[in-house]
């Protein structure tokens, strides 16, 4: 069936991109399988996260189907798009719908982007990963795709005012080689491995980030293992549970 909706939306996002002057730093594309089941596991720093991980899937030519909170398909606008564009409601109250809705969509050879850590961590770490993605690659026999974002959050985050004028942020984005998920092996293990994964992409893309902050009040992105004031992640949980 003909992509109506999908390629439209890329294309605005693109548009807004160039008129923002997001300088992009993408490796590991060529990791991305140009044809086939696969699980897109990534950190969640901000709220356009799904935006940057489905461009990293252009060049292989594929679209990914987004896992997403069931309260923005209500959405008057983003609703209709979201659905038009095949993504996956979960309703945290019957998670089972959405689990099975991905797994057909896996096995029909569809490319499933999955935020393990399943909010965005506001210490701009790595939150602990729940084990869903895992078991939707094992159960359908497809490798776990990882990948890192970094400078996402200076444009729109929680706890922060969107930043969408034209101030050339620059993006970083790693994409790792399919880690094979075992179907032997305890979805647990799997999950630690691919988190382990995930967190060797994230240093990496912050080692490359080319921006250092102007003085100490835009020091807010970065994390306070690496000399920011971001909250710490046992200061992130306290605002979580709030």
């Amino acid at each position: 069936m003909a992509e109506l909706v999908y390629p439209p939306v890329i294309g605005t996002a693109r548009t807004m991109f160039k008129a923002l002057d997001l300088r992009f730093d993408i490796q590991g594309t060529e990791h991305v399988p140009q044809r086939g089941g696969a699980v897109l596991v990534s950190n969640h720093i901000g709220y356009l996260d799904f935006v940057f991980c489905g461009l990293a899937a252009r060049p292989a030519k594929r679209l990914v189907r987004f896992m997403a909170k069931e309260s923005v398909f209500r959405h008057k606008v983003s609703g209709p798009l979201m659905r038009a564009m095949k993504h996956i409601p979960v309703d945290r109250a019957a998670g089972m719908d959405a689990y099975k809705h991905a797994l057909s969509a896996l096995r029909s050879g569809e490319i499933i982007g999955v935020f393990p850590e399943a909010t965005i961590s506001q210490s701009f770490t790595l939150k602990n990963f729940k084990s869903g993605a895992a078991r939707l690659a094992q159960e359908a026999g497809v490798p776990l795709l990882p990948m890192a974002l970094w400078g996402t959050q200076r444009l729109w985050t929680k706890g922060h005012k969107r930043n969408l004028g034209r101030h050339h942020i620059p993006i970083t984005m790693r994409v790792g080689e399919p880690l094979a998920a075992d179907p032997a092996e305890h979805a647990d293990t799997v999950t630690e491995r691919v988190r382990g994964r995930v967190q060797e992409l994230l240093e990496a893309a912050q080692r490359a980030y080319p921006v250092r902050p102007k003085d100490a009040s835009d020091t807010w992105w970065i994390p306070a293992h690496l000399g920011g004031t971001a909250p710490t992640p046992a200061e992130a949980a306290v605002l979580d549970r709030r």
